[in-house]
């Protein structure tokens, strides 16, 4: 039997008596905790998949040893400007050995009553009333229409200047 769990907010695969490297764990070494956050199982029959996990079933380990993981170097360097950085660090990680898998059987619920009850909402969603229309907006009357401007009588031709 299997199951996927997640751990200090990475998944692992784990079954009973693996040995485990995981982050950083808030407990003193010899102490049991145990994992809720059971995302699959499997017993070779049966497949659980969880909606995001399953309820009531849960991973118990046991903390073996506090440890720093394998050094990881850090180098930064910029070509041409003489810039180079070299830093490195020791991950925190918590040695677990898993003790078993624990699934709960969870209590079906019974049908209180065979009766289906009328919900409020949907009684009164089947009574529509319909909305209220907005009464038109008035329509203004049209402008008056101007008279046409006055026509300009032509100008008078000038008569022709004498020649001198």
């Amino acid at each position: 039997m299997y199951a996927v769990v997640e751990i200090q907010g990475s998944q692992f695969k784990v079954e009973k008596d693996q040995k485990l490297f995981v982050n950083r764990i808030d407990a003193k070494e010899g102490s049991k905790v145990s994992f809720d956050n059971v995302l699959l199982t499997d017993d070779g029959n049966k497949v659980q998949v969880g909606k995001p996990n399953i309820s009531g079933t849960s991973v118990e380990a046991k903390i073996i040893a506090h440890k720093k993981d394998d050094k990881v170097i850090v180098f930064k360097k910029k070509r041409r400007k003489g810039y180079k950085v070299k830093n490195g660090h020791r991950q925190p990680i918590t040695e677990i050995i898993i003790q078993g898998i624990s699934e709960k059987k969870v209590a079906t619920k019974k049908e209180v009553s065979s009766e289906k009850v009328p919900a409020t909402k949907k009684e009164v969603s089947s009574e529509k009333v319909p909305a209220a229309k907005k009464a038109p907006a008035a329509k203004k009357a049209p402008a008056a229409k101007k008279a046409p401007a006055a026509k300009k009588a032509p100008a008078e031709k000038k008569a022709p200047a004498a020649k001198k």
